[in-house]
């Protein structure tokens, strides 16, 4: 019997191998493909272009630490992935059988933003984390900081934070408070959910979660 046993948990490991083996490979072969049309270089340059392109010093401290915060705590200390996180992710997801929670660091939601759209597949996630390890390589933590902000979706049509800065609050983003910073913050999450103009009280339900992980994390 326990022969038996060995034998299954063997072969469930040759099977999760293979799993992963063919979707790194695919994912691979779906991130030539991407930086084959468009360069990351290309990309980012593309970005900075943009007449609403904000520099990370012209920031509110205040929101780049909420952020960090809220959507990844250990954003510093890690490379393209966490493990911890991403660990439990992939616990998460082979227990519903489906895509339930992504593990995605900031990193990671900047390669998606920059070439992905659509259905979230675990090809998809594994192109991204090519991409992101070209992220980690080219760039710092603060620019690629200053990517994420400028280019995530905070609802109501506003993509980048001085969109939403200025057509939420009449502000530049080095103008935001506390409590304007920490509701942004908790936005990007789920933009649709949490849509200042129609579902105002959500949103601010989200801002306490933001203000706490603010408390725990922002030492």
């Amino acid at each position: 019997m326990r022969k038996f046993i060995r034998g299954l948990i063997r072969l469930g490991l040759v099977v999760i191998v293979c799993c992963v083996f063919v979707i790194g490979l695919f994912g691979y072969f779906k991130y030539k493909e991407a930086i084959a049309e468009v360069s990351l270089k290309e990309k980012v340059a593309l970005i900075k272009e943009n007449e609403n392109y904000v520099p990370l010093e012209e920031i509110s401290p205040i929101f780049t630490d909420a952020i960090i915060s809220i959507e990844d705590h250990r954003f510093y200390d890690h490379g393209a992935f966490d493990v911890i996180s991403l660990g439990r992710a992939i616990f998460i997801n082979l227990k519903e059988n489906e895509l339930k929670q992504g593990g995605s660091t900031i990193t990671q939601q900047v390669a998606k933003n920059l070439y992905f759209s659509g259905k979230q597949t675990f090809i998809r996630k594994a192109a991204e984390l090519f991409v992101a390890f070209d992220l980690e390589r080219i760039y710092n933590k603060d620019e690629i900081l200053e990517l994420y902000v400028n280019i995530i979706y905070y609802g109501d049509g506003n993509y980048g934070i001085k969109e939403a800065s200025e057509n939420f609050f009449g502000k530049s983003p080095s103008e935001l408070n506390y409590d304007e910073a920490t509701l942004l913050a908790g936005l990007p999450q789920a933009p649709s959910l949490y849509d200042l103009s129609t579902n105002y009280n959500l949103a601010k339900e989200r801002q306490k979660e933001v203000i706490e992980a603010l408390k725990d994390y922002n030492n």
